[in-house]
């Protein structure tokens, strides 16, 4: 890449916009998903039978079941959020940024 140009892109103020947009989005849905998943464990380390406390009387399903559904389904929605700003938000910042570069 030419020197010029990579210098154009990174001294532009939408360029630092993007990468503050992004790298904060990133950091927000990382603790989020690590205050789940890390809650799911101390809360196994700490009250096991919480998690197993079956969900009705005479269940063979537990608590646990419906409470590991979550955390997977918390990542495909975090994932969700990341793609939907991704594909509105970064990529349209990516496209003025090319843009006021040439």
């Amino acid at each position: 890449m030419n020197d010029d140009l990579l210098l154009k892109i990174q001294t532009n103020p939408k360029f630092r916009e993007l990468v503050h947009k992004k790298t904060g989005l990133g950091w927000r849905l990382t603790l989020i998903m690590l205050v789940i998943y890390y809650g799911f464990i101390v809360m196994l380390a700490f009250s096991p039978a919480t998690l197993g406390t079956p969900l009705a009387a005479g269940s063979v399903t537990t608590v646990g079941i419906p409470v590991g559904i979550f955390i997977i389904l918390s990542a495909f929605c975090l994932t969700g959020v990341y793609v939907f700003r991704a594909n509105n938000e970064f990529d349209r910042l990516n496209r003025e940024i090319i843009e006021e570069s040439r």
